[in-house]
């Protein structure tokens, strides 16, 4: 019984994996969505584009079931522009270390030491070697992370990692001694970090991009591909890259009792609440209100966002330069930017019909096995779709009011449309919930 249940795991896993879309690791080729199939309309994009412009952006990038729904370049900057990741970079190493970890060489529980020698820091020597690189990924190393001229929270040199506190005592947000990371990787693997990232991510995923001073450039695709990685749980199509599911899990978890919202180098929503860089101020309230309580981010100096959101198969990125005054990693430019994103579902100007017609009703919603359409003095075909774009209900015919069975469809988000005899369109969003 226990061989059968295992297969059917398998057979189950693959199948929920085949529902996202990865394009191919050469070349420009990539499908789409229209933005019709998530009830988004052109109006409300063409406000969110106008935002983020004013916002400081070169390149946005939704994705929805991994493919592109929404792609947009500002300026002179392309989708062959490379940009920095910024702190967005520490995701990545991450990664790569939980890669490293299940290829044998390493162990997050080794000591830094081990790898460096002994005088990394300027620590106590005993001090100094109770550092682990789990201490690194969780950002609980005990070195100063407020270091004073001529050092700065993102200087790796040894006389500017000092002794501040015991491990694991405290949380905090330095940038230098997580770079040790990129060092432990190299001096385990025998590569230099390039040709590491390159053979053990890029090669399977078609990530290109360089590392230069501990900060990761790409262009804007690449940044996808890899929050793409992310969302599916290190697995790439019939890939998988990091196979370590509770390496993963713990990488996109709480990892330590200080700060809720941080993992293992990554960003995460949804929890009560949450510490800053550089204080140890304990902010109550999750991290974005605006975002699903499920996302966990890659999030870097001056807004570099790469968000993973499971609950809505949504990957979504976005570089330039600082949208509001400098900031180590979330800022409010967050929340207002998901705000933006939720509000392209309402209804657009173009949709709503004149003063005199009243405007369709969906009930209940969200709704578990039936579900009430109600569109008075008018006649209407209805059109239910996935958010994949696919049709999962189709009829002709209604006036006023119809009632449609929704008993066999999945958990989640659609899009009713509605066409009216005289051929004017409206969209609502449908949640079936169960």
């Amino acid at each position: 019984m226990g061989k059968y249940l295992l297969i059917l795991l398998l057979v189950l896993s693959n199948y929920c994996q085949a529902q996202l879309y990865f394009p191919p690791t050469t070349g420009t080729t990539w499908d789409t969505l229209a933005p019709e199939t998530q009830g988004w309309c052109k109006e409300r994009i063409d406000l969110l584009s106008s935002y983020l412009e004013a916002r400081n952006t070169d390149a946005f990038i939704v994705l929805v079931d991994g493919k592109i729904v929404i792609e947009k370049y500002f300026g002179t900057f392309t989708a062959d522009s490379a940009h920095y990741w910024a702190s967005a970079s520490k995701s990545l190493t991450a990664t790569l270390t939980g890669i490293a970890q299940e290829h044998g060489m390493l162990q997050i529980s080794d000591t830094v030491s081990n790898w460096l020698g002994n005088g990394w820091t300027i620590a106590p020597t005993a001090k100094e070697r109770a550092i682990t690189l789990h201490n690194l990924l969780t950002m609980t190393s005990g070195l100063n992370d407020t270091v004073s001229a001529p050092c700065d929270n993102e200087d790796t040199s040894a006389a500017c990692l000092r002794y501040l506190a015991d491990v694991g005592t405290r949380w905090a947000y330095h940038t230098g001694a997580y770079r040790k990371l990129l060092t432990v990787i190299s001096a385990a693997s025998g590569l230099g970090i390039n040709t590491f990232t390159n053979n053990y991510l890029g090669v399977t995923t078609g990530i290109t991009g360089l590392w230069y001073n501990g900060v990761y450039y790409s262009k804007p695709r690449s940044m996808a591909r890899f929050g793409l990685l992310a969302l599916n749980k290190g697995v790439w199509d019939a890939d998988t890259v990091l196979h370590d599911t509770a390496y993963f899990n713990a990488m996109v978890n709480t990892s330590q009792p200080y700060n809720k919202a941080y993992g293992y180098l990554w960003w995460l929503n949804g929890k009560t609440n949450y510490l800053s860089p550089g204080s140890q101020f304990i902010f109550p309230g999750t991290l974005v209100p605006n975002a699903p309580a499920d996302m966990y981010c890659a999030l870097g100096k001056n807004d570099q966002k790469i968000y993973a959101v499971p609950s809505r198969k949504m990957v979504v990125i976005r570089t330039g330069e600082s949208a509001y005054g400098v900031a180590m990693a979330f800022s409010p430019f967050d929340n207002e930017l998901w705000g933006k994103i939720d509000s392209l579902g309402y209804l657009c100007p173009t949709d709503v019909a004149t003063p005199t017609s009243a405007l369709p009703a969906v009930y209940p919603n969200p709704a578990a096995n039936r579900l009430t359409i109600s569109y008075p003095g008018q006649q209407f075909a209805l059109t239910l779709y996935e958010p994949t774009g696919r049709t999962v209900y189709h009829g002709t015919g209604y006036t006023n009011t119809t009632t449609i069975d929704c008993s066999q469809l999945a958990t989640g988000l659609y899009v009713a449309t509605l066409t009216t005899a005289q051929g004017d369109v409206q969209r609502v969003r449908v949640m079936i919930e169960r």
